[in-house]
């Protein structure tokens, strides 16, 4: 049973109800010796207390969408097959024009808090070696017989660590807030894809490649991304892609976007940070080398070394504290075509919740549509 499902929402509050009319019901009826009795007093009083916490967990759980699973929630979960060595580019010496097809089988979305339309499937990267779910969105227009030789820009949804995939469609409602702006014409139609991150047990990746680890680098920007090209009218140029994430998944954002310039024109980033060491269950934090090379900062740095800036186009928002100093530092070291575009966000405005990156969704869709071309 998911954790996030209705399912358990309904059987926990049950139970709860259960705990509740339990010692009403038998509290002076329980026989034997004092000892016996007090026994069953103190159970009754210990269920009712696991059964109100349980509560409110599921309700953190489901508003905040951080644990799908038992597997997750309890650290035994792995959805790495293999992580070999795939080399700097995260190829691992093959060409993605030469890759074959690889088209997949979508059903609707098994959790109906994500909101109508949005559909899954269960995927398994040929290069990264990762496997996981994949949810999707088509824009209104996508059926539109009006569109039908169209390709669509492409949005890759990161979440927070711990979290869900479906963190964006469900506690964010980024479709449903998405679809009546798109229909009106206030925001351009773009194609919305959320890849499972949470990858292994009781530990952020960073969205890094780490052989004998984990490849999440080459899953999101190589397999995930290749995967709907493949299977939907999805532009297959940087200029069609971006990606979007809130505190670790603004993180993996920025971090892509500048590293792959051949793949990603834009990122948005909510709430997030530059060194991945801040979140102490990184991975890339826990390695010197990875922190030093997987840090946006770093990354924009290196490449105006070399002379290359990269051109790529950030939109970071935060509160002083929590994300503003962030792009603050990426926007001084911003040379053209990098191009950084920083919001504050008042302190008053909620802190770092879904609530107010929930807040910003019609806004950075707007920026993205300024970006992003079919």
């Amino acid at each position: 049973m998911s954790l996030t499902g209705t399912p358990f929402f309904l059987t926990s509050i049950a139970l709860l109800i259960v705990a509740v009319v339990l010692p009403f019901a038998l509290w002076g009826r329980i026989a034997g010796p004092p000892l016996v009795r007090g026994l069953g007093r103190l159970l009754m009083l210990l269920f009712a207390q696991v059964t109100a916490i349980t509560v409110v967990f599921v309700m953190v759980n489901n508003a905040n969408a951080l644990y799908d699973t038992w597997g997750e929630l309890l650290g035994t979960d792995t959805h790495v097959a293999e992580a070999r060595d795939l080399g700097p580019d995260g190829m691992g010496g093959r060409q993605i024009k030469n890759e074959p097809k690889q088209l997949q089988q979508f059903r609707p979305a098994d959790d109906p808090r994500v909101g109508a339309g949005v559909q899954m499937t269960d995927f398994q990267g040929r290069i990264s070696g990762v496997r996981g779910e994949v949810y999707v969105w088509l824009p209104p227009q996508y059926n539109d017989p009006a569109y039908r030789n169209q390709k669509f820009p492409v949005v890759e949804l990161l979440p927070g660590y711990p979290g869900s995939a479906k963190s964006w469609m469900g506690s964010l409602h980024a479709a449903e807030q998405l679809m009546p702006l798109m229909q009106r014409g206030e925001v351009k139609p773009a194609i919305l894809v959320a890849p499972r991150t949470n990858l292994l047990p009781g530990a952020d990746t960073g969205c890094v490649n780490l052989p004998g680890k984990v490849n999440a680098d080459s899953w999101l920007t190589v397999d995930v991304r290749k995967m709907i090209i493949d299977n939907f009218r999805a532009g297959d140029k940087p200029d069609s892609w971006a990606l979007a994430g809130y505190s670790a998944g603004a993180h993996c954002a920025t971090k892509l976007a500048l590293a792959h310039p051949d793949r990603y024109r834009a990122a948005v980033a909510m709430s997030g940070y530059n060194d991945p060491a801040l979140e102490r269950n990184s991975l890339a934090g826990k390695d010197p080398k990875l922190r030093t090379r997987s840090n946006p900062l770093n990354i924009l740095k290196s490449a105006n070394a070399a002379g290359k800036p990269p051109r790529t186009a950030l939109y970071v928002s935060g509160a002083a504290g929590d994300g503003y100093q962030t792009g603050l530092a990426l926007r001084q070291y911003a040379q053209y075509p990098t191009a950084v575009d920083v919001r504050l966000i008042p302190a008053d405005a909620g802190g770092h919740t879904t609530a107010v990156w929930e807040h910003q969704v019609p806004q950075v869709f707007r920026w993205l549509g300024t970006q992003l071309r079919a």
